[in-house]
């Protein structure tokens, strides 16, 4: 699938993902869209790690083990994050990271 695709593009998307990512996640004040934009830095390393086992170290796995083992650490990190915000939420009835200063009311 990837045959014709040379490593440059992967590393292109990736990094402009991450980058992506970063400002969503400086420049945002709504907690869910901040936890998007972590994912999308975390989706932007599983795709290098997936380039660069493909073109490094085609015949061994690697990458494709660190790129689950860090789907399986955000998927925990979203499972707690919408927790907390879901919990910020019945207590402030906003999620804008500027009203929430109290960590206790």
């Amino acid at each position: 699938m990837t045959q014709g695709i040379p490593l440059y593009y992967f590393l292109t998307i990736s990094t402009l993902m991450f980058f992506i990512g970063i400002y969503g996640f400086l420049t945002r004040k709504n907690l869910i869209t901040m936890l998007m934009s972590v994912e999308l830095i975390l989706n932007s390393v599983n795709i290098n790690f997936v380039a660069f086992n493909k073109y490094l170290y085609p015949d061994k796995l690697q990458g494709h083990f660190f790129s689950l083992i860090v789907i399986a650490i955000a998927a925990a990190e979203a499972a707690v994050a919408i927790a907390i915000i879901i919990n910020i939420y019945r207590n402030f009835r906003s999620i804008d990271v500027e009203k929430v200063d109290e960590m206790k009311f």
